[in-house]
């Protein structure tokens, strides 16, 4: 039977962490597992057990997150973590980030798809270098919201003046960055005490904030990026060639953005044939309409070419289809990047060869400053490149939009992820210093 329900996904919001190394992350994380009762009781017991054998007094909740016993022994996490908690007001994907600065590339990974990340700052050492880097990192990434969360205020003295110092401080980064002071909240915590973390505490009577779980669950999910119609990567094609279903011919995939609705007017790219939507299909039956983050299969009225890779968009704002752009990205390999490397380029579902042309410019994080025309980007090097793909791809912008603006680069040998990209000259947006 149909079911023409609007097909909501349900409230998710993705967050990340990010801040330098022992400012507090894993404890935090753990924090939130901890009192949204996101982990089961043995692991509780197992994380008190060991907690006594080390001489504490509590529970040390960084152990619930602090899985691999190399890392736990060298103090630092290494990779992206990710961990699944939720209140009764929405779910959380939490990306677990590391602090040292070899890490960059883990930050972006962590950071790439987060709606909001919780960027932590030790109370007694205010605003550092590593703050000011993954601040500026968030920024490029185009993250919509921050919150600083103050951790260990229970460490200084005088917490009141400390809180406001820091707050101020970073307030004013972040708007050197292009945020509005609405997308940043400050919040002095103590993830070892659970100061402000799920409940407001009495050791922070200069506070009358939300704590940082009633933020989460209220935070908008949305970006401020400006809308953009249906952006639909082709997965797969479905042709059941049934008695049952004899002339069935769908477009499976996930919505990338937008929304979709029986009756609307589509453009398939790069062929730039249009038609119309005249079914959606799911496992449980058709929808009417369905939104970002909904998989999908479109029906169309016309008997298109369509395949693997090609995109289905909202005719009104189709993205031109291109082969030959600007971007910004990441460089994860360690052998070094440099003019004339032939690639492949993997953009949605699609995937094509590509060359990198020049070198335009090298993003100086230490600095939060900008050098031009680098020889090569070496590991964890953020720069603007040039590309030319062998084949169109429809994308957007990555500032107006994430998902249809991004893309990976890929060693066509080994099929290793080599670079992390962001259509467009995202290091615009940073208002940042050229270096002479």
């Amino acid at each position: 039977m149909a079911n023409n329900t609007l097909g909501h996904v349900p409230d998710l919001l993705r967050i990340a962490t990010a801040g330098s190394v022992d400012d507090g992350k894993s404890t935090l994380v753990g924090r939130l597992l901890y009192d949204t009762k996101s982990v089961l009781a043995d692991q509780i017991d197992a994380v008190t057990r060991a907690s006594v054998d080390r001489g504490l007094a509590g529970p040390d909740l960084s152990l619930l997150v602090d899985g691999l016993r190399a890392e736990r022994e060298q103090g630092i996490t290494i990779d992206v973590a990710y961990r699944y908690f939720a209140t009764p007001a929405r779910s959380f994907v939490l990306a677990d980030t590391p602090g040292h600065v070899q890490y960059t590339r883990n930050t972006v990974s962590g950071a790439s798809t987060a709606q909001l990340v919780m960027l932590l700052v030790d109370a007694r050492y205010g605003v550092v270098v590593q703050t000011r880097r993954h601040a500026a990192v968030m920024a490029l990434l185009g993250v919509p919201q921050l919150v600083l969360a103050v951790n260990k205020i229970d460490l200084v003295e005088d917490a009141a003046t400390v809180f406001a110092e820091i707050s101020d401080e970073f307030r004013s980064l972040t708007r050197t960055l292009g945020w509005s002071d609405e997308q940043v909240t400050a919040i002095p915590v103590s993830a070892l005490h659970g100061d402000n973390i799920a409940s407001r505490s009495q050791n922070t009577p200069f506070y009358d904030g939300p704590t940082l779980i009633e933020h989460l669950e209220t935070v908008p999910s949305g970006s401020d990026r400006s809308e953009v119609g249906l952006r639909f990567p082709v997965q797969y094609v479905i042709r059941p060639r049934t008695p049952e279903y004899p002339d069935y011919r769908g477009y499976a995939g996930q919505i990338a953005a937008g929304r979709v609705a029986v009756g609307d007017e589509v453009v398939v790219s790069p062929s730039g044939v249009r038609t119309t939507v005249t079914q959606i299909d799911t496992a449980d039956g058709q929808l009417a309409t369905a939104h970002t983050g909904r998989s999908v299969t479109l029906l169309l009225a016309d008997d298109v070419d369509i395949s693997r890779g090609d995109l289905i968009a909202s005719a009104v704002d189709a993205p031109e289809p291109i082969q030959q752009f600007s971007a910004t990205v990441c460089w994860l390999a360690d052998k070094p990047l440099r003019p004339g490397a032939r690639l492949l380029l993997k953009h949605g579902t699609k995937t094509t060869q590509a060359i990198v042309g020049t070198l335009d410019v090298l993003f100086d994080e230490q600095n939060l400053a900008l050098t031009d025309a680098p020889d090569s980007l070496e590991l964890n090097h953020i720069g603007r490149i040039t590309v030319q793909t062998a084949e169109p791809i429809p994308a957007d912008d990555y500032q107006v939009n994430r998902e249809s603006g991004s893309f990976l680069l890929i060693d066509p040998q080994g099929g290793n992820t080599l670079a992390a990209g962001l259509i467009g000259d995202a290091l615009a947006s940073l208002h940042l210093q050229e270096l002479v």
